[in-house]
């Protein structure tokens, strides 16, 4: 039985409160942001170094037409959801209030734009749709995705970001959205969708480079996250008005968090045994 990809030396290395047993006791050490930028120079990968070939045989030849469309959903989820986080960091960045933060930010903005391209490079090699560019790929994967996925990034997220563009000297929104989006969207679901996707592709042995890549990215995804686990104690100590932030965000998103990892396919079969009486 291999170890979990979280075991890893450069996954440890980010200081992601979830991966360290010291978080638990309230003694984890937080990477400044100066550390982080650091260790973003030393975890670089490059998406053209991905072979693909073996992934396309699995895909067309080892993987049933009905768990594509069932794999569809979290291929889809992140695919979408990295387009969107690249293109809404700008403000993020531009709005938090220390140097350091920004210069890190600035390196996040490189990693979301990296996983655009190692998404669509994927889709593309592989050949899990028919679209021939990456706007029209967005667009004809956007189809799997569920309304609390839109809710979640296109209102909730947006709203945040919009109004942080108008006003970046606005720091509750900025901490409402590090809450919603390093915490809950990073911390929370891509994490967890991450590491369930990268085992069952180890377990069945499909997908190789798809599965060197993932596991980059998530490796990505957790340094992010120390990045906002870091932003929001030192945010939460220095105002009671922000530490309410954080507390009134994880309610409000918490509905739709909770569904969007469900795939609109499972909601419509639980729809329909209901409408018949069935359990």
């Amino acid at each position: 039985m291999t170890d979990a990809i979280t075991d890893r030396d450069d996954f440890q290395a980010t200081s992601d409160p979830g991966l360290l047993e010291s978080a638990d006791r309230g003694q984890v050490e937080l990477l400044s942001y100066a550390d982080l930028y650091l260790l973003w120079e030393r975890q670089h990968w490059r998406v053209q170094d991905l072979d693909f070939t073996q992934d396309r045989i699995d895909w067309h030849e080892r993987i049933s037409p009905e768990e594509r469309f069932q794999r569809m959903y979290g291929l889809s989820s992140f695919f979408a959801g990295e387009q969107r986080v690249a293109a809404e960091l700008g403000p993020v960045m531009r709005a938090c209030p220390d140097e350091q933060m920004r210069i890190f930010l600035c390196t996040q903005i490189a990693d979301e734009a990296r996983h655009v391209a190692f998404f669509d490079r994927f889709y593309s090699e592989v050949g899990v749709l028919d679209s021939e560019n990456l706007r029209d790929r967005l667009e004809e994967t956007s189809a799997h995705l569920n309304q609390n996925f839109r809710r979640l990034f296109d209102e909730m997220l947006a709203r945040r970001v919009d109004r942080l563009a108008r006003e970046p000297e606005d720091l509750v929104t900025l901490v409402e959205t590090v809450t919603l989006y390093h915490m809950v969207i990073e911390g929370m679901l891509a994490l967890t969708g991450q590491h369930f996707i990268i085992s069952y592709n180890e377990s069945v042995g499909t997908l190789p480079a798809f599965v060197e890549g993932f596991g980059n990215v998530a490796r990505d995804e957790h340094r992010h996250v120390a990045f906002g686990a870091r932003f929001l104690r030192e945010m939460a100590a220095r105002d009671r008005r922000y530490r309410d932030a954080i507390q009134r965000t994880l309610v409000e998103c918490g509905p739709a968090a909770d569904g969007v990892l469900s795939p609109p396919w499972a909601e419509e079969g639980a729809r329909t045994r209901s409408c018949s009486g069935r359990r």
